[in-house]
C-alpha cells in the first residue's frame, strides 16, 4: 500500500536559515531518505518552490481565475513529501514519526486512493 507523507512547516523560518543550518536539515532529510531505502519503503520524494512562487485556478463555469499563491493562508505550508510504501497505516506511521521534517511541523501521512495512485 502507498502513503504520501505530506511534509508541512514555516516557510518564512526555513528562508531564514543560513546555508549551514539548510545544508544540515538537508542532510537529515537525505539520511532519513537512506532509513526508507534500508526499510524497503521508499518510492520517491520531491521538494516544493515557496507559496510565493505558487497560483492557484479555478474554473467554475467556463471562466479562469488565477491567483497568486495558495489556495488558503495557513502558518504551516506544504513544502514537499515522500512517497512510502508500507503495509498498513500503522507502519506508515512509525515510518513517518523518523522523518526529521515532524519536528518542524506536521506531517500529514495520506494513502493512495484504491485504483488511483502510481503503480
Amino acid at each position: 500500500m502507498k502513503f504520501m507523507l505530506m511534509l508541512m512547516a514555516d516557510e518564512k523560518v526555513g528562508a531564514s536559515f543560513s546555508p549551514d543550518e539548510m545544508a544540515g536539515a538537508m542532510q537529515l532529510m537525505a539520511a532519513y531518505q537512506g532509513t526508507l531505502e534500508k526499510a524497503g519503503a521508499f518510492v520517491g520524494t520531491a521538494a516544493l518552490a515557496p507559496t510565493w512562487d505558487a497560483r492557484t485556478i479555478t474554473n467554475y463555469n467556463g471562466e479562469l481565475k488565477v491567483t497568486d499563491g495558495p489556495y488558503a493562508e495557513t502558518r504551516e505550508q506544504f513544502g514537499g513529501y515522500f512517497m512510502i510504501e508500507a503495509p498498513d497505516m500503522e507502519r506508515a506511521v512509525q515510518l513517518a514519526a523518523l522523518c526529521p521534517a515532524a519536528t518542524w511541523g506536521p506531517v500529514e501521512i495520506r494513502p493512495f486512493h484504491p485504483g488511483y495512485g502510481p503503480d
